[in-house]
């Protein structure tokens, strides 16, 4: 037995109100749209991951997502410019990673991040 993927699922009750954050901000397509829910996607290819924590490290609260992208200080040029609510700004921790935490239009906590080494 193979695990193929892992999706997150969140529950919201607009799922329209949230595809432009996702579109724009993450250059996520829409990949399938039934109206009660969107799901997003991209071309890259990723291995199935699943993180439990109690916590989010350096005292943050743990994330409802966790995004890894190829330029994080691109992303947090556009949230800013975006006007998106940046709850923990960008910062180099000493795991590897450059991070920030910002809120989605439905209030997930989204940790978007970049690997340093």
């Amino acid at each position: 037995m193979t695990v193929r993927r892992i999706v997150a699922n969140l529950a919201v009750s607009d799922p329209g109100s949230v595809r432009e954050f996702y579109e724009k901000l993450l250059d996520l397509k829409v990949v399938m749209d039934h109206g009660w829910i969107l799901t997003f996607a991209c071309d890259a290819p990723a291995k199935p991951e699943l993180s439990v924590a109690s916590e989010g490290g350096s005292g943050t609260p743990v994330p409802d997502l966790s995004i890894e992208v190829d330029d994080v200080d691109e992303i947090y040029g556009r949230a800013r410019s975006e006007g998106y609510e940046i709850t923990y700004a960008i910062t180099d921790e000493p795991w590897g990673v450059r991070r920030f935490y910002v809120r989605d239009p439905s209030g997930r906590l989204v940790n978007i991040l970049s690997h340093t080494a």
